[in-house]
């Protein structure tokens, strides 16, 4: 078991598969958690890890149980609420700054392996990952305040998913979050009142900074490949594994190409990785319209290429996005001029 003081009647305590804020006195909170989420005054805010073989029809069906259970675990019965992960407790974070007023502390688990755009169509067949945040402020931040406040832990946490180019698990797009996130804001009510706390703020700007580097560092904790991805895996959580950029491009006359042989080629030339992902960045743009006006006759231009002996039909018939599909057929002209 950890016990930290984080103020002078609360602890952060981490034992087994919890972590828990908990207070000698009522502590003001709003949050997303599944359990007394909204508004609320607890003593406890609890961060509950789900066990090893714990499968998600047990996790659907009886939630409540698993918190129940292992919240009693640790002597706490009520006036508490509680988010749930399955990331592991363990691999938590913990980020704090002060001021000459008040402090905040921003404990964070993360797991981003479902990785998710807001706003994009998905079909979600499992849990797993999770990215819970509880904000604990030693202050007096007004209910609005602390709802501004999630907002920017919110924000926080997206800006970090962005910091790593996590992508969606469903579509290949920048990831905003992971399918099941939620955030806690818990305040101790001491002192002069808050009034703001959005990203420019006073108080915003350490819950902001706090939550970044937490769920930063806990991401990296939890998975570490986030630090260590090739560009080969970069394409793949795009959606363009090796595999396919391979098969669409050999539907061009004389540029067929097995898996194995593009991967050959790109392994021994860092510039033509570079160029590749430089590309699929170039191809976000395009799919969203936001191409910069140097290329805005691009979607003319890259419906055949430059040569003119080459079958336009099959060109267009190259299923890969146009940057992506323009540079990897300059890559491997170049490749094979050279042989």
């Amino acid at each position: 078991m950890e016990e930290f003081h984080i103020a002078e009647d609360t602890k952060l305590i981490i034992k087994e598969n919890v972590l828990a804020v908990i207070c000698d006195n009522t502590l003001k909170t709003v949050s997303s958690a599944i359990f007394n989420g909204g508004s609320r005054q607890v003593k406890a805010v609890l961060n509950v890890g789900v066990p090893e073989g714990y499968s998600d029809i047990s996790l659907h069906l009886e939630p409540l149980q698993l918190i129940t259970s292992l919240a009693a675990n640790m002597g706490i019965t009520q006036d508490y609420l509680a988010m749930i992960t399955a990331a592991k407790i363990k691999n938590y974070s913990l980020i704090s700054k002060k001021t000459d007023t008040y402090a905040v502390y921003v404990a964070a688990t993360a797991g981003c392996s479902h990785g998710e755009s807001s706003g994009e169509n998905m079909t979600v067949e499992e849990i797993a990952g999770t990215i819970n945040i509880i904000v604990f402020i030693d202050g007096n931040p007004t209910e609005s305040c602390m709802v501004a406040a999630l907002i920017t832990a919110t924000e926080a946490k997206s800006a970090a998913l962005r910091d790593f180019d996590v992508r969606s698990r469903y579509t290949g797009d920048s990831a905003t979050g992971s399918i099941t996130d939620a955030v806690t804001i818990a305040s101790t009510g001491k002192g002069k009142e808050i009034f703001l706390g959005g990203p420019a703020s006073k108080l915003g700007k350490l819950v902001g900074y706090c939550a970044r580097k937490a769920v930063t560092e806990a991401l990296l904790k939890q998975e570490p490949v986030w630090a260590s991805r090739s560009v080969f895996d970069r394409l793949k959580e795009r959606h363009l594994p090796i595999e396919k950029l391979a098969t669409e491009v050999s539907k061009l006359d004389d540029l067929a190409i097995t898996a194995e042989e593009l991967t050959e080629i790109l392994r021994h030339n860092p510039q033509m990785l570079a160029t590749l992902l430089a590309a699929a960045k170039m191809d976000d743009d395009y799919n969203k319209n936001l191409l910069p006006t140097d290329f805005k006759d691009w979607n003319i231009a890259s419906q055949s290429p430059n040569e003119t002996n080459q079958n336009t039909l099959n060109y267009v018939t190259v299923d890969l996005p146009p940057f992506i599909k323009a540079e990897l057929i300059k890559i491997i002209k170049t490749a094979h001029n050279s042989n």
